[in-house]
């Protein structure tokens, strides 16, 4: 049985408050082989790490992302997708969720700066998104890149849409997955990435299926 990849999601949201420096720390401290984090574009045209397209939730203040400057998201705890790769510094994987179409190309010129300068390997980064198009624009662009297939929906879609554009995973709700089409998406050569499994029960559940990696709040349980 292969090992499976421990994916911090947001970090380690079950601790620290997802998607912040200090949570994506407590991931590093946990020794998570990956981190999943969400992003969103800045006024100024930075790549922003925060899941919502609005500041709400996650600060003391209201308004769209993308109504704000780097710098006045950074003073709320928002940071830069650049900062959280300096943080991480080639320690683990990050699967960079786009939220926003427009953040795509300086996703993408962000993740190249740090293969041609930096000299990380191009295997430390995978892109993900729900909006397919987004996936099947980067492919085209930058085949060589990793990409991930999120589906809520529907494994067989997300399966012919993986072959379409060659992508290196799938990653689903983790209640689409079963015995029968696990084994379906790894005879196709598809890594399976579930998302976000929690509770001890659910983890041992995905585990028994052989899946190569969980996405967890709790990255420690897995």
């Amino acid at each position: 049985m292969n090992k499976i990849l421990k994916i911090g999601h947001r970090g380690a949201k079950g601790y620290v408050a997802e998607n912040t420096l200090a949570s994506f720390e407590k991931a590093l401290d946990l020794k998570v082989d990956g981190i999943e984090l969400d992003v969103h574009l800045s006024s100024d045209g930075k790549v922003m790490v925060i899941h919502d397209e609005t500041i709400d939730k996650t600060t003391s203040k209201k308004g769209y992302v993308n109504d704000f400057t780097s710098s006045e998201l950074n003073k709320l705890n928002i940071p830069t997708l650049e900062k959280v790769f300096d943080l991480i510094d080639k320690k683990c994987f990050v699967n960079i969720e786009i939220k926003d179409n427009k953040a795509t190309k300086f996703v993408v010129e962000l993740i190249q700066k740090y293969i041609t300068e930096k000299n990380w390997n191009k295997n430390l980064f995978q892109i993900s998104s729900f909006e397919w198009t987004i996936l099947k624009d980067i492919s085209k662009v930058k085949p060589k890149l990793q990409l991930g297939i999120l589906t809520e929906y529907s494994v067989e879609e997300a399966l012919l849409f993986a072959k379409k554009i060659k992508a290196h995973s799938i990653n689903p709700y983790f209640k689409l997955l079963n015995v029968g089409n696990v084994k379906l998406i790894h005879e196709n050569g598809f890594k399976i990435f579930p998302w976000t499994v929690n509770s001890s029960e659910d983890i041992t559940f995905v585990k028994s299926l052989n899946v190569d990696g969980i996405i967890s709040d709790f990255p420690d349980k897995i």
